[in-house]
C-alpha cells in the first residue's frame, strides 16, 4: 500500500515538468508527510490544466456519512473495475495525485525502518488515483485514493505493493481523457525497473505531528551482523 508521501514542489518545478498552462494557485501547501485524511494536490480529468486541493481517503459518492474516509487511502489495481467503491470513478473520475515521494517501511527483525522512494530523475511523481464527490447537507467534499499494483525490483524488498507511477507525459495526458475500460485497466502495471531509487529515512515520519524538511534527510543503514 502507500500510506504516506510527501509534497514539495515550487510552482516553477511543476509548470516546467507539466506545462506553463497548469494552473497552480497562489500559495502551495509544501507537506513533508502527507497523511491519510489530509488534503493534498491532485488533477482530475474534470479540470485537467489546474491542481486541486482535496482530501487523501476516497468517500464514495453514496456513503452514508464520511467516516470511510480514512479505510479507502488506497484502491488495489486488480479488480478495480467491479469494486462497489471504485467502479464508478475508474471509468468517470481518474485523477493525478502530485509527489516528490513517497515513504515505505522495512520489516527488519522486529522493527520497521522508513525509506523515502522517488524518482531517479528528479521529477515530480504523478501516481495513478481515482476520485469522487460525496454531498453532505451543506458540503461538496472531494476526495481520492492512489491505485496501487504489484512493485517493481525497485521497491519489492521495502514492500509488497507500490503506486502505480505514470512517469511518461503521454501516459500522464492519457490517463485523465476519456477512453474504454479496456484501455485504462491496461495501464494500471507495475512501473518498470531502474526509475525509482530510495534511501533510510528518520523514524520521525512515523508520526504526522512530524512535518519537516528533516524527514527527507539521508540516515545512514544500520549495520548487520551478516
Amino acid at each position: 500500500m502507500c500510506g504516506r508521501y510527501s509534497f514539495v514542489a515550487s510552482k516553477e518545478k511543476i509548470q516546467q515538468q507539466l506545462g506553463p498552462e497548469m494552473e497552480t494557485g497562489a500559495n502551495l501547501r509544501i507537506n513533508f508527510n502527507v497523511a491519510p485524511t489530509q488534503h493534498s494536490y491532485v488533477i482530475t480529468d474534470e479540470k485537467p490544466n489546474a491542481l486541486q486541493y482535496i482530501t487523501w481517503g476516497l468517500i464514495p459518492y453514496w456513503s452514508r456519512d464520511s467516516k470511510i474516509a480514512g479505510k479507502l487511502i488506497n484502491a488495489r489495481s486488480e479488480g478495480i473495475e467491479s469494486k462497489p467503491s471504485f467502479r464508478v470513478p475508474i471509468r468517470k473520475k481518474r485523477c493525478l495525485i502530485l509527489a516528490d515521494s513517497f515513504y515505505e517501511w522495512k520489516k527488519i527483525g522486529t522493527k520497521k525502518q522508513p525509506y523515502r522512494i522517488m524518482l531517479k530523475n528528479g521529477d515530480l511523481l504523478l501516481m495513478a488515483g481515482i476520485w469522487d464527490v460525496w454531498y453532505d447537507d451543506q458540503y461538496a467534499v472531494k476526495s481520492f485514493s492512489i491505485i496501487t499494483t504489484a512493485p517493481n525490483k525497485d521497491v519489492d524488498s521495502v514492500h509488497d505493493r507500490m503506486p502505480v507511477i505514470l512517469h511518461k507525459r503521454e501516459d500522464q495526458e492519457k490517463w485523465l481523457q476519456e477512453q474504454p475500460l479496456e484501455d485504462v485497466i491496461s495501464m494500471l502495471k507495475t512501473p518498470e525497473d531502474g526509475i525509482l531509487e530510495m534511501y533510510r529515512v528518520s523514524d520521525k515520519v512515523n508520526s504526522v505531528k512530524n512535518n519537516s524538511p528533516d524527514l527527507h534527510q539521508r540516515i545512514p543503514e544500520s549495520p548487520t551482523l551478516f
